[in-house]
């Protein structure tokens, strides 16, 4: 009977397999775009084959002894003997299973989390560029120190450079992640945490927060745009001479749990605040000054009708003259 059913059983498994593997080509982490992507894609790769062939094992020693030991009129009840000890040898057998498996895995992926912490070995020999990545609820913002410019909810890069982002919060605990760029990494308030990544060739990609921060987090999105060497300069001039300040006031209301459209500043917010150290406490009293409060469901609460009414105006013209100024961050 087994033989009958075998052929069905491997052309149903090997449908089974490339349907689920034909999804993969549509997936951003599946289709990466800088070499720290790329070793993440392989390494997520080796872990699923590895995982497939563990499961065609098993399945097949599962349907061999479901066959094999089925109950039927011409079985032969001397070729199974249930009550006997339990065997040394195959206890040892399926105890190691489990231990090569784990060194199977754990091997390549403390290699690759190792790799990560360095740039990218192609272009190791160029000064990377340093980015200061800050989350907010429920946005992003950039801050070039180098360059002297900020920019809200994108960030220009130029192809083929390593980028070192230092990655921290104001509020909320969040996950920095491009994933046809690179792995994620955690920002926390008083904490900086590196992430090197690098661009291989012009493009926009998506940019997002992956830990869950409350309502408004699905929102809290970015671009990340890759120029080329050229293009990004342009941008730098550009931005140094045209882009608006970015004021104390206008930062303050970055603070405020909401979001907000692409932003460009021609200096950045590390005069002002530098949340790698601050823990928090500067978005708590910017919330307290204009009367917002987070209530325990996560929701947002105002008080003083006035004051949130001078707030949201402000906010508005604050918006409009940042967005005359992100125009130029496309090129």
């Amino acid at each position: 009977m087994f033989k009958k059913v075998k052929p069905f059983l491997s052309v149903m498994m090997g449908l089974f397999f490339v349907t689920i593997l034909s999804g993969c080509s549509e997936l951003a982490i599946f289709d990466p775009k800088g070499p720290n992507a790329e070793t993440l894609r392989d390494l997520i790769m080796y872990s699923i084959y590895f995982m497939i062939f563990i499961m065609i094992v098993v399945y097949v020693l599962f349907t061999f002894v479901i066959v094999k030991y089925r109950d039927r009129k011409n079985f032969n009840p001397k070729d199974h003997e249930p009550d006997i000890h339990g065997s040394t040898k195959l206890e040892i057998i399926w105890t190691l299973i489990p231990i090569v498996i784990i060194i199977a895995l754990s091997i390549p992926t403390v290699k690759v989390l190792y790799q990560l912490e360095e740039p990218p070995k192609e272009t190791a020999h160029k000064e990377p560029i340093v980015i200061h990545a800050t989350s907010v609820d429920w946005k992003w913002i950039f801050s070039y120190p180098e360059e002297d410019i900020e920019t809200v909810n994108y960030v220009n890069v130029p192809e083929d450079h390593p980028i070192l982002f230092k990655i921290t919060s104001a509020d909320s605990m969040s996950s920095f992640w491009v994933p046809q760029i690179g792995g994620q990494e955690y920002g926390m308030p008083g904490m900086v945490n590196d992430l090197y990544l690098q661009a291989d060739e012009p493009g926009e990609y998506e940019g997002m927060n992956s830990n869950f921060t409350g309502q408004g987090m699905s929102h809290q999105q970015f671009n990340f745009v890759a120029l080329t060497e050229g293009e990004y300069q342009d941008w730098v001039q550009d931005t140094q001479e045209n882009a608006p300040e970015l004021t104390e006031e206008t930062y303050e209301k970055l603070m405020l749990p909401e979001t907000v459209n692409e932003m460009t500043f021609s200096n950045t917010h590390l005069d002002i605040v530098d949340h790698g150290i601050d823990s928090g406490e500067y978005a708590i009293e910017v919330r307290e000054k204009y009367g917002v409060v987070i209530n325990k469901h996560g929701n947002e609460e105002s008080h003083g009708q006035e004051e949130n009414k001078d707030t949201q105006e402000n906010q508005e013209e604050s918006d409009s003259t940042s967005n005359e100024s992100s125009s130029h961050h496309h090129h």
